[in-house]
């Protein structure tokens, strides 16, 4: 097939790599396109392949996860990323959240559900666990979308509910051009760097 999910494997486990790759690429619609063993490497792989969905590890040495994601935004590399990880609690992962991530997932995942996380990632939405809003919202006080036009607020309920462009323009009875221009207003509008971070604002401010 020529419109593969291309994803990169991120984690500091050979066998851990090797175990994803076996299973991704057996999925028609997911291919495999590079691994990394750290957050370092991780960086330079993306900024070669520029992979749809980067798969992410939080735990590694040296460069780690977090550190990884910031690099990616900073540099500017478009490919969604997808955290994986052993880390149970909500707040452990909100630094990867704050930093770019579009969603996680924990390892003990089922490989249907991973599959079906990278394709819902790779569709522009947003994995944001309720238990990971919650303490966001806790932490970071309510947010005031007064600023928004009214479709615009629409636009971005959408947004926090995790749906994608296309989703939002079927929805909303409105073109994806349109729904483009209004997310780009949004992301101006309330200073937020990505899809994910709009989605943290609509939750917070109730919108969601």
């Amino acid at each position: 097939m020529t419109d593969r999910i291309r994803v990169l494997v991120v984690d500091d486990h050979a066998i851990v790599r090797q175990g994803l790759r076996s299973f991704l690429d057996v999925q028609d619609d997911l291919e495999v396109v590079g691994e990394a063993a750290d957050g370092a490497e991780a960086v330079a792989r993306a900024a070669e392949l520029l992979p749809d969905v980067v798969l992410l590890d939080l735990r590694m040495p040296g460069t780690d996860g977090v550190a990884a994601l910031r690099e990616l935004a900073a540099r500017g590399i478009p490919s969604r990323v997808l955290v994986i990880t052993s880390f149970t609690e909500p707040a452990a992962v909100l630094p990867a959240v704050r930093a770019g991530a579009a969603g996680y997932v924990y390892k003990d995942v089922d490989p249907p559900a991973l599959a079906a996380a990278i394709r819902s990632v790779h569709l522009g939405h947003t994995l944001l666990h309720p238990d990971v809003a919650r303490v966001l919202s806790e932490g970071e006080g309510a947010a005031d979308p007064a600023r928004l036009t009214p479709r615009e607020r629409q636009v971005l309920a959408e947004i926090g509910r995790g749906r994608s462009n296309r989703e939002i323009a079927r929805t909303l009875g409105l073109a994806e051009k349109t729904v483009k221009a209004h997310v780009s207003a949004i992301l101006s509008k309330l200073g937020v760097q990505d899809r994910t971070q709009a989605a943290l604002y609509a939750v917070r401010a109730g919108l969601a």
